[in-house]
């Protein structure tokens, strides 16, 4: 097991640490492109994320054969404003249903081969109501950042993170706004299925929340610290530990992608070794993606969270691979072009 992490400011030092992509096989990835049995640019984004998975784990010729799937769960105090459809005790029935094989992940990390681990963390115990201060303490907050950080299997070639938690569409709504500005009305979207005056509820929630933390909207981790919760600050824990690691990311929907955009946003370039999976039906999903350079692989309609999404794409990046690495070459198939 390695060091936990002891501060936010020394998590911000390692984020400034953070290894680059492998240029030298980035580059022979690409020359290997041009030389494969197809016209070249034919296979489209394909060829783009293949080369970008070689580039991050230094291969010329990769394969996935160990994918990790991590859902955290976490409860928020800011639930109690009655911000989602579901209650709270709904986080830890779905737990159960995910350990017990239940879930749509279950079925979607199985059909492609990924390992799934789920992490629980302090359910019994949510975090603060955001809308009066922060939601978490530093202390609080490094506990479940330490959670995803050591969640990472060292073996895995790629990861995806996931979540579950009733209120963390508010949570990450609250971040976005924080990040980004605007509206509170432009990235609060139905989450659980809220409608007419209940969404208007929510989304006057979460400008409340960015107003009771003003102190934090210029910096990514307090920004996490402040309207995130556990189960976001594992995943930001997790897809940190993976860049330590050199295995890629897919990141999953909303909810992902606001924690992820934390970390963007305490060191640029946090991000260069993730892909978004897809785009949700959540309303401000695609927003945020622009804002964060992130072109989806698939947009689908979802908007189930729990990591789902992104265990979808698996199959695109290993697609992808399948095609650059088990392709013949001209020369190899004997084929006049090359």
């Amino acid at each position: 097991m390695t060091q936990d992490i002891e501060s936010l400011a020394q998590f911000a030092n390692l984020l400034k640490e953070f290894p680059g992509p492998n240029i030298e096989a980035r580059e022979a990835a690409a020359t290997r492109d041009t030389q494969l049995t197809k016209p070249p640019g034919a296979l489209g984004r394909l060829e783009g994320l293949a080369a970008w998975y070689c580039a991050w784990r230094g291969v010329v010729r990769p394969e996935i054969s160990n994918p990790q799937v991590i859902i955290f769960a976490g409860n928020h105090g800011v639930a109690g404003q009655g911000v989602s459809a579901f209650p709270a005790e709904v986080t830890r029935q779905m737990v159960l249903n995910f350990q017990q094989g239940g879930a749509a992940i279950n079925q979607l990390a199985r059909t492609f081969g990924a390992q799934l681990d789920v992490y629980a963390i302090e359910l019994d115990t949510p975090t603060a109501d955001f809308t009066q201060g922060p939601a978490m303490t530093e202390t609080g907050m490094l506990r479940a950042l330490n959670t995803g950080w050591q969640s990472v299997d060292p073996n895995s070639d790629l990861l995806v993170a996931g979540e579950m938690g009733i209120g963390n569409t508010t949570s990450a709504a609250a971040i976005a706004l924080a990040l980004y500005g605007g509206k509170a009305e432009d990235w609060t979207g139905r989450g659980t299925g809220v409608e007419g005056h209940a969404l208007a509820h929510k989304a006057d929630v979460v400008a409340r929340g960015v107003e009771a933390n003003q102190q934090c909207t210029n910096n990514g981790l307090e920004t996490l610290r402040c309207l995130g919760g556990r189960e976001l600050a594992a995943m930001v824990g997790a897809i940190a530990r993976a860049r330590s690691l050199h295995i890629p990311v897919i990141l999953d929907g909303f909810i992902c992608t606001a924690a992820a955009a934390c970390l963007e946003a305490a060191q640029s370039g946090a991000l260069d070794h993730t892909v978004a999976g897809h785009v949700s039906a959540e309303v401000a999903h695609a927003n945020l993606l622009e804002k964060l350079g992130k072109e989806p692989l698939l947009s689908l309609d979802m908007r189930l969270g729990e990591g789902s999404g992104a265990a979808l794409a698996i199959a695109i990046v290993k697609g992808a691979l399948a095609c650059h690495s088990g392709m013949a070459t001209f020369a190899e198939a004997g084929v006049a072009g090359g």
